[in-house]
C-alpha cells in the first residue's frame, strides 16, 4: 500500500524547499542553503556577507502532523548587526501573514517528482509558531539568529 502524498516526507521537505527557495532566492534575491552545518561556515563565499541556513529538525507524523524548521540568519562583517537584522526581517515576512485573521502564514503542499509536474495538494502548512533566539557569533564573527518554526498540517496517516 502506498503511503498518502500528505504523509510523504519527501513532498514535505521539497514543498518547504520550494516556498524559501522561490521567495528569499527567487523574488528576494538572498542565498539560501538547507540541512548544512553551522560548525563550518568557511565553506561559504567570504565575499557574501548574509545569508539563510534551513535545517529541518524534529518531525511529528500523524492525522495532526508537525514539523520543525531551524532557520539561522548569518550574517558577516556586520559590526552593528543591521545586516542581520534586515534579513531576519526578510524572512518574518515570509513566516507571517498580515492578510489573515489569525496571522498564520500558509505554505502550499505539493506531490513533488523528479520526472513529472507537481501537483498541488488540499491543505498544506500553516505556520503556527516562530520563536525567536538570540543573536550568537561564530569564532570566524560570523552572526547568526536561530528561528524556530513550528509547521503543521493534516496528513492521512
Amino acid at each position: 500500500m502506498a503511503l498518502d502524498p500528505t504523509a510523504r516526507l519527501a513532498n514535505c521537505m521539497d514543498s518547504i524547499q520550494k516556498y524559501f527557495l522561490d521567495n528569499l532566492v527567487t523574488t528576494e534575491g538572498k542565498k539560501v542553503m538547507f540541512d548544512k552545518s553551522l560548525s563550518e561556515p568557511d565553506l561559504f563565499d567570504k565575499a557574501v556577507d548574509r545569508w539563510v541556513v534551513i535545517n529541518f529538525g524534529a518531525l511529528d507524523m500523524g492525522a495532526s502532523s508537525e514539523l520543525y524548521l531551524n532557520i539561522f540568519i548569518c550574517s558577516r562583517h556586520d559590526a552593528e548587526n543591521f545586516k542581520n537584522a534586515q534579513l531576519r526581517d526578510v524572512v518574518m515576512s515570509y513566516l507571517s501573514d498580515t492578510t489573515m485573521t489569525d496571522g498564520m502564514q500558509r505554505i502550499p503542499l505539493y506531490q513533488s517528482s523528479a520526472t513529472e509536474a507537481w501537483t498541488l495538494l488540499d491543505g498544506g502548512f500553516v505556520i503556527s509558531e516562530v520563536i525567536e533566539g538570540p543573536l550568537f557569533e561564530a569564532s570566524d564573527q560570523t552572526k547568526m539568529r536561530q528561528l524556530t518554526v513550528r509547521l503543521r498540517w493534516a496528513a492521512k496517516i
